[in-house]
């Protein structure tokens, strides 16, 4: 209902109706064919020409349903949209309770099954069914706060990441990188594990305050910088790629080749910061050990 000119994309995966969970009507299909057939006639009853595909991503959800293209003209908006409000209704309707400020009281529910874009609404509520798009439906803001830490300067990102960090490893005495060559497991310093909250008590209070204000706060800050950090049952580790498990899937010799050319995209933070620098010769590294190994 945006505009005549809105084009739309739509992965379907939870199976909810306008107003819960949706109900089954079919027994010949499967639950997803049938949602899916479902979110497909939502598009139709809105005037699309509604096209499917199968998306290649790794999930049992991954058919999309797209509306590129209208089936009635400009000049036609107005009845569409009458169309549009009756089928929402008929829907919202279609379960156990029924809001009755949209004009319908089912005495048996219709025993999930009602009219769909046939059903009339009484005159006198048409028009008040026209200014709200169904009964309840709260629309989230036309600009959302990005609260997940993702928005924070890069620069005090960094901060935080390289102050927790040098918490971490000076907690033990520096060790010698003499051998690290070798495999040593003990010769990299790995720091030692820290509490969120004493780590937390080590942070400045403008530097919390600044977390604090988003979600997760300082753990998801932590989170979000995979490559330095682990955060197992609320302890903070620093992150030993040499412990990192290689994928047990075998790949064909061109994907090996094409996913080792699409790592070094970004720099590694030990080679560049730790003490020993990184745990892994550089061919191993899945970061690039200098701006030349950068692809």
């Amino acid at each position: 209902r945006s505009s005549y000119s809105c084009c739309y994309f739509v992965l379907p995966c939870c199976f909810f109706d306008f107003h819960g969970k949706y109900s089954r009507r079919q027994s010949k299909k499967t639950q997803y064919r049938e949602y899916l057939d479902f979110v497909a006639q939502v598009g139709f009853v809105c005037g699309f020409h509604v096209e499917e595909d199968c998306l290649r991503i790794p999930s049992t959800k991954r058919v999309s349903l797209i509306g590129k293209n209208r089936t009635y003209p400009p000049t036609e908006s107005a009845l569409i949209d009458k169309q549009i409000t009756q089928f929402i209704n008929s829907r919202t309707c279609a379960g156990i309770t029924c809001d009755r400020r949209v004009g319908f009281n089912h005495k048996d529910h219709c025993d999930g099954v009602c009219e769909e874009v046939g059903s009339e609404l009484p005159e006198d509520e048409t028009e008040a069914a026209g200014t709200t798009w169904m009964p309840g439906f709260q629309p989230r803001e036309k600009v959302e706060q990005i609260r997940n830490c993702a928005s924070l300067p890069r620069e005090f990102v960094d901060e935080v990441v390289l102050n927790v960090a040098n918490l971490l490893l000076n907690a033990t005495p520096q060790k010698s990188c003499s051998d690290m060559q070798s495999g040593n497991m003990n010769s990299w310093n790995q720091g030692e594990s820290l509490s969120l909250k004493e780590v937390a008590e080590h942070l400045n209070k403008e530097t919390l305050k600044r977390l604090k204000s988003e979600y997760g706060g300082l753990q998801t800050l932590l989170k979000n910088n995979h490559q330095v950090f682990e955060v197992l049952n609320g302890r903070v580790h620093i992150r030993d790629w040499r412990k990192e498990k290689p994928s047990s899937k075998t790949k064909p010799e061109v994907k090996r080749r094409l996913s080792a050319e699409a790592f070094k995209t970004r720099l590694c933070w030990f080679f560049i910061h730790h003490p020993d620098g990184c745990s892994l010769p550089s061919e191993s590294c899945p970061y690039a050990h200098g701006t030349e190994e950068l692809r």
